[in-house]
């Protein structure tokens, strides 16, 4: 006998521990690897998924049997283990939200993702339609289809902390009513099967009304226990009851809602809600966030499993046109919604291309279809193809899709600056390149002293946010001679930059030294070793943030130490010419004049004796530095 049949007869649960043990390793080990080739996580674990299902290696296993230990060809158990963490997930994003905040999501809610719905479930019905398929069936698969993935989607958004943004909270408000959706869509599917039209009308009020008992009792159990429950557990200072208490919540909350025919996800995301205006909030989340991480790549993982590329190869001309078609169809239905709603192109290119593919509802529902006869097995299992083989495109076109938005987000500046340029009336004496938050303050420092100065940035984001509050800030990459010019190069005093990539740094100090060998440029430096570079480019003076730090540190030392300000600045001043000297010398500049630029007050200030320098200008002595 086999050792594998041997283990099996042994240990009946042996194949579920085995399962369980390889998406550990795939989340210890193979992951990892992949990430350092910059392959997205959710990537990873379904491209593993498919790699170790049953349609990959697990398809050689009953010819090599030493591939049923390293493969996965049952997936009952770990889609149990998969259900959770899409209900931890959901649990987590009820607390990042509040029923305040969803009150006023509600348009976006029942408008946007109501129509979303409706128009993509039409449009593929109608589809479906002229290629001759059944009404029942064509109707049960473009609704499934119309919705997208509500695990992998938030996952992305959640990760990278942009559900809070404009078009995070857009796409999150469909993907929730696409899950408020998921209830009628599994209901229909009993209603259109052939031999169940005679009790729909009833099965339909009867499964509505568990729901909205289901609902009405975790709201109001909910806000009378959970507060309490909470304050009992944090009072006995025991980390591991907190744990239990919180799996309660949401596993709990979870089945509720299961057992009224809702999905458990939908229960966990209401006591997530319920606990969101808490002050247990954060404490649930540090305690959730590792377990909802793992289950959520064993949801992945089984999602992978679902990638026939068998079926691939069969027929890739339908596979793969179904796909691109769903993607294309649902993201234009997507775009025009959100346009006619008042939403940026930015937002737009962003939110259409993660609801685009598919979701992980479509599984559900073909499985449903497939028992009761509206969908044939061969059919249903292209579904469920068509729906695995789109989810798995969603990293990639989250990527492309925040390319789209930096691009579409620099092009709306654009025309914002074009409209606004400098006043030429009002020639600036500098130009401050790069407008982070040492830009900022340099910005305002020049506007503090009436000295008149334009900022450029690349960031089309933070040029925005600057124009809307009427500062001096214009977009435009100041490596082109062009914009230099439209800046005013040309009779500019002084160029300061701000960046800080020294690659960036180098570039401006070359196109700046090009066009005006003369300006005073102004540059900050990584270091003293690039300090030393700068000085060989062509800066008039490089400030390195590990000097000035150092010397800003001493002066606030001494200062706090009860020494007179006078001679604190006056040391700072000739430690700081000390280190000037050094680059210069290193930078085989010695002897040419850096032009440092200090305030009038401060070097009478530095010339104080020290009997005349009070306690109140002592702790003044900092901000009239030259720091």
């Amino acid at each position: 006998m086999d050792p594998v049949e041997v283990a099996s007869t042994q240990a009946p649960h042996a194949a579920v521990y085995r399962d369980a043990l390889i998406v550990l390793v795939t989340a210890a080990l193979i992951v990892p690897l992949l990430q350092r080739l910059n392959v997205n996580t959710i990537l990873g674990f379904l491209l593993t998924g498919a790699l170790l299902g049953p349609s990959g290696l697990g398809s050689f296993a009953s010819e090599a049997h030493w591939l049923t230990w390293i493969t996965v060809n049952n997936d009952e158990g770990l889609g149990l283990l998969g259900e959770l963490g899409v209900v931890f997930l959901l649990f987590l994003v009820g607390l990042e939200l509040s029923f305040k905040r969803l009150v006023t999501m509600r348009r976006l809610v029942f408008g946007l993702g109501g129509m979303q719905v409706l128009i993509s479930a039409t449009v593929i019905g109608a589809f479906l339609l002229m290629l001759e398929f059944d009404a029942a069936a064509a109707l049960i698969i473009a609704l499934s289809l119309a919705l997208s993935s509500t695990a992998i989607v938030v996952e992305v958004l959640s990760g990278q902390h942009r559900l809070a943004t404009t078009s995070g909270r857009a796409t999150f408000s469909i993907l929730l009513l696409q899950d408020l959706a998921v209830v009628p869509l599994l209901l229909l599917v009993t209603i259109v099967a052939p031999a169940q039209s005679d009790s729909a009308v009833s099965a339909m009020f009867q499964t509505f009304g568990q729901a909205s008992v289901a609902i009405g009792l975790i709201l109001a159990v909910g806000s009378v226990i959970l507060r309490p429950l909470f304050r009992l557990v944090a009072s006995s200072d025991n980390k591991e009851l907190f744990v239990a208490a919180t799996l309660l919540v949401a596993v709990g909350s979870g089945l509720a809602t299961a057992a009224a025919g809702l999905s458990m996800a939908l229960g966990a995301f209401i006591a997530g809600l319920l606990l969101a205006e808490t002050e247990f909030r954060r404490a649930i989340e540090a305690t959730i966030d590792p377990f909802k991480g793992l289950l959520l790549g064993v949801f992945f993982f089984v999602v992978g499993m679902s990638l026939d590329f068998g079926k691939l190869l069969q027929d890739p001309v339908t596979i793969v046109g179904a796909v691109v078609g769903l993607i294309v169809l649902k993201a234009i239905v997507v775009a025009g919604l959100m346009r006619s709603a008042g939403f940026s192109w930015a937002d737009v290119a962003e939110s259409s291309l993660l609801l685009g593919p598919c979701g992980e509802f479509a599984f559900i529902v073909a499985s449903l279809a497939i028992f009761y006869g509206v969908l044939s097995p061969e059919l249903g299992a292209n579904v469920k193809v068509i729906a695995a083989f789109s989810m798995a495109l969603i990293p990639a076109l989250d990527s492309l899709g925040r390319r789209l938005t930096g691009r579409l987000s620099r092009d709306e500046s654009m025309q914002l600056t074009l409209a606004s340029q400098p006043d030429v009336d009002v020639q600036p004496r500098a130009i401050v390149i790069g407008y982070g938050r040492v830009g900022a303050l340099v910005s305002q420092m020049l506007t503090g002293h009436g000295i008149p100065h334009v900022v450029t940035d690349v960031d089309a984001d933070i040029v925005m946010r600057a124009r809307a509050r009427e500062e001096p800030v214009f977009f435009g990459d100041a490596k082109s001679m062009v914009l230099l010019e439209r800046l005013g190069i040309a009779e500019a005093q002084a160029v300061i930059i701000t960046l800080n990539t020294p690659s960036e740094i180098d570039h401006v100090v070359a196109c700046v030294r090009a066009e005006r060998p003369d300006v005073v440029i102004i540059s900050r430096a990584r270091d003293a070793e690039h300090a030393r570079h700068l000085y060989q480019l062509g800066v008039t003076d490089a400030v390195p943030e590990t000097i000035e730090a150092s010397l800003q540190l001493s002066e606030a030392a001494l200062v706090g130490l009860d020494i007179p300000v006078g001679p604190v600045i006056a040391s700072i001043h000739e430690k700081r010419d000390e280190f000037r000297d050094a680059l210069l010398g290193a930078a085989g500049t010695a002897g040419k004049s850096s032009r440092a630029i200090r305030p009038k007050a401060v070097k009478e200030n530095a010339q104080q004796p020290a009997a005349e320098t009070t306690g109140t200008q002592r702790r003044g002595g900092t901000d009239t530095g030259a720091n």
